[in-house]
């Protein structure tokens, strides 16, 4: 029997517009890019993915079943500019096959720089998740599957308002250098899960690693005609699903949305592969393979060993490491420099709000909302240096001609944040 887990990132950034250090506008955005985005990966991937994965729902009957990890930022686009994609997604939401896991609403990395803006991103998108879907996330996926021991265990004990655990486990990635010879297959358990008991739970907080080999050769692999395997027929990948029988039971396939329709575009057949995976995967065992969400796989299987990760890992690139986000001096300053102002930031929405002075309050909540959109990791991520193999996946939508212009961008658009927050009246620091 094999269990396979479709696990869907569905995120875009707010891109900043070009912000000259004269500039003193307060508005960052490129809204004329970001909506000419939005509408066309729409059209090429979030409609027509959306409306098949719902058509394979009720073809199969609701035993072909799916997860996501909506972002924020991403539904605050898709309501200005393509409410009918959300309408698709309550659909599969009303299915009963559908399984929304949580993040960070602004796809951040603020668990390495700040815990309670990392809490308060997760609160903002759970609330998020329910009010447009009535579903409340029993799942976690940090951005990019950025993960560590102590990411796990901090989310391990986060709970509800009457004391119950939030969440049943995590999504990260399979690493081979921490597998070793172990397979991605199984349900793993962090160390602070193993290493003892936790009373309130039914089942210790568990894991579910990404298959990488699986899912990269329908994210990456599909459509390269220089591929010894193409063209990947879904008999053949069926056949490979099947075969991790008698080394696990779960095959957790985790990709980007995007990979239908818009990284591997409509004529290189992907949407037919789709279509028709399904109903290969079930022939492949009759009676025997199924699709699962993760509280599912959760619920029904249990860890068969400790996956320890002292040191942080991601799904990114060749080294799937933290590189990609803070792997130049640029990227680690900027970051700083951007965490630093959270507590201004904040403080000066708390004092506009002691004061009841309308224009400040507006004013100061306008800031906070501003210095959220710049926590988007993809901020980061346009400062990469990274050549070499993956070089060319840090161009995917990128505004800038350099790495260097998208620093120089970032910091002018601090630069005037912190000048909002001096007008506020708060201290800002050196």
């Amino acid at each position: 029997m094999a269990s396979v887990c479709f696990y869907f990132q569905v995120h875009q950034p707010y891109r900043l517009r070009r912000y000259s250090v004269f500039d003193n506008d307060h508005f960052y955005y490129d809204d004329t890019a970001n909506k000419e985005i939005c509408l066309k990966v729409a059209n090429k991937c979030y409609r027509p993915t959306t409306a098949l994965i719902l058509d394979l729902v009720k073809r199969h009957k609701g035993n072909f079943r799916v997860s996501y990890a909506l972002t924020g930022v991403l539904l605050d686009q898709l309501e200005a500019w393509a409410p009918d994609v959300i309408d698709l997604f309550k659909q599969l939401a009303d299915s009963g096959c559908c399984e929304f896991v949580a993040e960070t609403y602004h796809h951040s990395l603020s668990f390495l720089y700040s815990r309670d803006e990392f809490r308060d991103q997760i609160d903002i998108h759970t609330q998020r998740i329910e009010d447009l879907f009535g579903h409340t996330p029993q799942v976690f996926r940090n951005t990019e599957l950025i993960y560590n021991n102590d990411i796990s265990k901090y989310v391990s004990e986060m709970t509800t308002a009457d004391g119950k655990p939030r969440f049943k486990g995590m999504l990260c990635e399979g690493v081979d250098r921490i597998l070793q010879y172990r397979s991605p297959n199984y349900v793993y358990l962090p160390p602070s899960s193993a290493d003892q008991t936790t009373p309130k739970r039914d089942k210790p907080f568990a894991l579910m690693l990404k298959n990488y080999k699986l899912s990269d050769d329908i994210a990456f692999r599909f459509g390269n005609r220089g591929w010894e395997e193409w063209p990947l027929s879904t008999e053949k990948f069926a056949k490979w699903v099947h075969q991790i029988n008698g080394d696990g039971y779960l095959c957790n396939l985790f990709m980007d949305y995007e990979t239908f329709g818009e990284h591997q575009w409509e004529d290189t057949g992907i949407f037919g592969f789709l279509d028709a995976l399904p109903g290969a995967i079930f022939d492949a065992a009759p009676g025997e393979n199924h699709f699962t969400t993760p509280s599912e796989a959760f619920d029904h299987f249990d860890g068969v060993g400790v996956y320890d990760v002292p040191y942080m890992t991601s799904w990114a690139d060749t080294e799937r490491d933290l590189s990609a986000w803070i792997g130049n001096a640029m990227q680690s300053g900027a970051l700083q420099e951007l965490y630093k102002l959270e507590t201004p930031v904040k403080n000066a929405l708390r004092a506009a709000k002691e004061s009841k002075d309308e224009n400040a309050i507006f004013e100061a909540g306008h800031l906070v909302n501003d210095w959220r959109k710049l926590t988007t990791s993809d901020h980061a991520y346009y400062m990469c240096t990274k050549y070499f193999a993956d070089g060319d996946v840090h161009k995917y939508f990128n505004p800038y001609d350099s790495p260097y212009d998208s620093y120089i961008n970032f910091v002018n658009v601090l630069d005037n944040v912190r000048e909002r927050l001096e007008h506020l009246g708060v201290t800002v620091p050196a």
